[in-house]
């Protein structure tokens, strides 16, 4: 069992940067993959970045580039830092997470443990 907490969203301009983090209750360190996701009301939720426990890593087409998903050497804080921000960015994130960790994919379905969700805003 898992549980997570997301923090450090926020408001933004377009272009800026912001670092979001995700406290595992619990080491998951050699069993688990993580991942980060995006909802806006009305939308389905969409994966955007994860990380399985060898640390690969693979992202959405969107923030390919822009976004970058790590994990503390603990593996007690997932974090995902987004730069050059846009509008469309805008959404709740959340923190997904696996026991699966040889693999990750942007699925939500793979994923049984869900954070609470930290809100992104970027203004243009």
């Amino acid at each position: 069992q898992v549980q997570l907490v997301e923090s450090g969203g926020g408001s933004v301009q377009a272009g800026g940067t912001l670092r979001i983090s995700c406290a595992a209750s619990t080491s998951t360190s050699s069993s688990y993959s993580m991942a980060w996701f995006r909802q806006v009301p009305g939308k389905e939720r969409e994966g955007v970045a994860c990380r399985d426990s060898d640390g690969m890593t693979m992202y959405a087409s969107s923030v390919k580039g822009r976004f970058t998903i790590s994990q503390d050497n603990a593996k007690t804080t997932l974090y995902l830092q987004m730069n050059s921000l846009k509008p469309e960015d805008t959404a709740m994130y959340y923190c997904a997470a696996s026991a699966e960790g040889s693999w990750c994919g942007l699925w939500e379905s793979s994923y049984k443990y869900w954070g609470q969700g930290t809100q992104v805003t970027v203004s243009s």
